[in-house]
């Protein structure tokens, strides 16, 4: 049986975590900011344990500092990391190219802020025709009503919204798969 082409597939999907800062991250509502960043967390880890590229960027690293100690000591040897200063991930030196050299069209978005970045990369992504989808858990912004708008406007541009365990199971796919128990244990 053919599957849906927007069910998410472990062998065709990239990670990018967009600006998760600890000093970004201040900013935003604490108990939506500490969500994202567990949920986050979560879908690093599993991208590890499943062979799934990991792509972070960091907004003006300079002046906004690392990303969060917590989520780093999450991401697998193999991640890549790309500094901007653009809002768009897709501006960042060698972001799009290391999309392409990945030969995956699914792209997950994750980070902040909803409306600023998230919002920007989604958008070029779709033009450059990757399928993109938007972890709503894992994604923030300083104010909800903007985040709930950019997650309007990103869909109706065509970008799947979605959550962090939809994108674990369609990753999985089934309760056989050798990670299973491994990866459902992260949902604990």
């Amino acid at each position: 049986m053919k599957t849906h082409p927007n069910l998410l597939c472990a062998e065709n999907s990239l990670l990018v975590v967009i600006d998760l800062q600890a000093k970004l991250s201040a900013v935003m509502p604490e108990k939506a900011a500490e969500l994202m960043i567990a949920n986050t967390g979560i879908l690093v880890e599993a991208a590890g344990k499943l062979n799934i590229p990991v792509v972070l960027t960091e907004q003006y690293p300079k002046g906004l500092g690392p990303t969060d100690s917590t989520l780093v000591q999450k991401l697998p040897v193999t991640f890549q990391i790309f500094d901007k200063t653009g809002f768009s991930c897709c501006a960042a030196d060698g972001f799009t190219e290391a999309l392409a050299l990945s030969h995956r069209k699914q792209i997950i978005l994750v980070g902040q802020e909803a409306h600023v970045c998230v919002l920007q990369t989604a958008l070029e992504l779709l033009h450059a025709d990757y399928q993109v989808h938007i972890v709503e858990d894992a994604v923030c912004s300083r104010k909800s009503e903007h985040k709930f708008y950019a997650l309007q406007r990103m869909q109706q541009q065509g970008a799947t919204i979605t959550n962090h365990e939809s994108v674990l199971f369609e990753w999985l796919r089934n309760a056989a798969h050798l990670e299973f128990k491994g990866i459902s244990g992260l949902l604990r």
